[in-house]
């Protein structure tokens, strides 16, 4: 399983704001909703008790929520945004010309971005994978999940700010 696992680039502050949410839900998160599902499981029947239903609902979302933070924090690679040597990398923020739009967006972890407006595409995305590795000027296509060939050009790749 070690193998598969995939080792995402966060950094520092995204690591502990991701560790903090982690703590939160697994802590607080699960004692306020073992609450709720208590305090509906005394209004009686269950089958009819949609504030119990959507109480186990709301536990199953942050159950899963806590496991994908538990992987992603145990397979991170904690550090500085890599400098930009215009390849396109985990970490840098890219501007390209895609199906003729040019467009800017990050290629990581949506979890890297926090609370940036910027578009992020991930590594194993059909995008991502084609653009990894490539320098500003080159070109590639990718097959979209549609089945389309859309072109890319790479115009352009900086160092993630943070912004």
């Amino acid at each position: 399983m070690a193998q598969d696992a995939t080792v995402t680039w966060l950094t520092q502050e995204a690591y502990d704001r991701l560790a903090g949410e982690l703590e939160h839900l697994s802590t607080h998160g699960r004692e306020e909703i073992a609450k709720r599902i208590e305090a509906a499981r005394e209004e009686g029947d269950l089958k009819e008790n949609g504030g119990y239903h959507a109480a186990k609902d709301e536990q199953g979302k942050q159950e899963a929520r806590i496991r994908q933070l538990a992987e992603l924090l145990k397979h991170a690679q904690v550090g500085e945004a890599p400098a930009s040597k215009g390849i396109v990398e985990s970490g840098t923020v890219i501007t390209a010309v895609i199906a003729g739009d040019e467009e800017t967006f990050l290629i990581g972890s949506r979890e890297i971005a926090g609370d940036s407006e910027l578009d992020v595409f991930s590594e194993q995305s059909p995008l991502g994978a084609a653009i990894l590795g490539l320098k500003v000027g080159e070109k590639t296509s990718y097959e979209a999940p549609n089945g389309r060939e859309i072109a890319v050009e790479i115009v352009r790749v900086e160092t993630w700010g943070g912004e």
